[in-house]
């Protein structure tokens, strides 16, 4: 959750669009869902923009399914135990290839609480896999990271991101309101530049975060040469 309250994301937009008043551009009825339509565009483009870290109870058997304001799973740190509040064994990823070949039924293996791993495929982002299957009661709860749809910011309220998406907010504004007076040919140029600005933006960010990992520095990544100093 952000700080920055909305209407102040809206006003630096409007004082580009030279429209204070909202005479062109209605606030509530054109900028402010612009904003939230915005701030959905950035979930879609970097799932990791609005992030959440839940202990999330799981369903019986394997398949489990993300809560309901999930878009993508980021990862399932650990075992939660029954009440949710109690720390247990990590759990590994692992490729169902590789499951499927070495435990062919583990779809209906022996059922426990505690997962050792999970399966996940980015073609059906909503759903993952635990192995050994969840009981029919009584079911563990894990530590789960997602990627959520951000919950529509109000004009008075904070916007739902972190305040650094502020910038990348005030471009997709005015992408599309400029789009809305597409006519002019000027406003079609100017929509196609705030555009490119928000996606830069986010595909910018995608790579700063890339070098600066931590993981891609531990010694144990063996793409890493060690210091022999």
């Amino acid at each position: 959750m952000g700080t920055i309250i909305a209407s102040s994301v809206i006003e630096k937009a409007q004082t580009i669009l030279q429209d204070v008043t909202g005479v062109r551009w209605p606030v509530a009825d054109e900028l402010l869902g612009w904003l939230n339509d915005g701030q959905r565009e950035v979930v879609i483009l970097k799932p990791n923009s609005h992030v959440k870290n839940l202990a999330v109870r799981m369903a019986a058997g394997t398949k489990q399914s993300l809560p309901a304001d999930g878009v993508q799973l980021i990862d399932v740190v650990r075992n939660m135990g029954t009440d949710g509040n109690t720390p247990g064994r990590a759990i590994r990823i692992v490729m169902r290839e590789i499951l499927d070949a070495q435990v062919p039924n583990w779809h209906i293996a022996t059922a426990a609480a505690a997962a050792k791993h999970y399966v996940y495929s980015l073609l059906d982002p909503k759903n993952f896999y635990v192995y050994p299957p969840q009981p029919a009661a009584n079911q563990g709860y894990v530590e789960m990271v997602y990627g959520a749809a951000p919950a529509d910011a109000t004009l008075n309220g904070p916007i739902t991101l972190d305040d650094i998406y502020q910038n990348v907010l005030v471009d997709y504004i005015l992408y599309r309101a400029y789009s809305k007076d597409t006519e002019y040919a000027a406003d079609q140029n100017r929509a196609a530049t705030h555009q490119n600005a928000y996606i830069a933006a986010l595909t910018g960010k995608a790579k700063v975060e890339v070098g600066a990992n931590p993981n891609s520095m531990a010694p144990a990544n063996p793409n890493v040469t060690p210091n022999t100093r």
